[in-house]
């Protein structure tokens, strides 16, 4: 049976902490609906209302456009060991690029990384715990490398023409500002 709670409690807040994975679901105002798995030390909790996750370099930039349009985002975790459980924050979110006025102070959150190119605040207005019973058991074994070492190849000039090429717009067409937000 579902639960709702006005804020993430100290108990989710440690739930969430020691999840390997989440997924974000963003929705332009017409066109696809966008899931995507996120991993790594990339999630904070800033207060029981908010949250923000770190945005690597990927294929894809479609929450960015998403978020731009309308802001709402629903961040969902799933219990893969332990007690079943499936956690979703739904709200309205903000994304944060490397000319934002309050970039440094977010990314500092996070571990350094040659391919960050955003970060997501998400103001949370709604929290929702299910009892995930369907979900099976997975383990970690270890978070994947590729990334870290395709971007520590690459210098800043020509992660921006990546941008350039596969992140600045959705496959619905939407212009994610990746390249003037962050290069300039």
């Amino acid at each position: 049976m579902a639960k709702f709670f006005d804020e993430i409690t100290p108990d989710l807040q440690d739930f969430i902490e020691k999840q390997k994975i989440y997924f974000v679901g963003t929705a332009g105002v017409e066109g696809r609906v966008n899931v995507s798995p996120k991993g790594g030390d990339s999630f904070r909790v800033l207060g029981p209302n908010k949250v923000a996750w770190q945005n690597l370099t990927g294929s894809g930039n479609e929450s960015s456009a998403h978020v731009q349009q309308n802001g709402r985002m629903t961040i969902m975790f799933c219990a893969f060991e332990g007690p079943a459980n499936i956690l979703r924050l739904y709200g309205e979110a903000q994304v944060i690029h490397h000319l934002d006025e309050n970039w440094d102070e977010l990314i500092g959150l996070f571990p350094d990384h040659p391919g960050s190119r955003q970060v997501f605040v998400l103001d949370v207005d709604l929290v929702q715990t299910s009892c995930g019973y369907s979900v099976p058991f997975y383990d970690y074994k270890e978070d994947r490398t590729v990334l870290d070492k395709w971007t520590e190849r690459k210098n800043k000039g020509e992660i921006a023409a990546y941008w350039a090429k596969k992140n600045a717009t959705t496959i619905d067409g939407y212009a994610t500002n990746i390249v003037e937000k962050n290069v300039g």
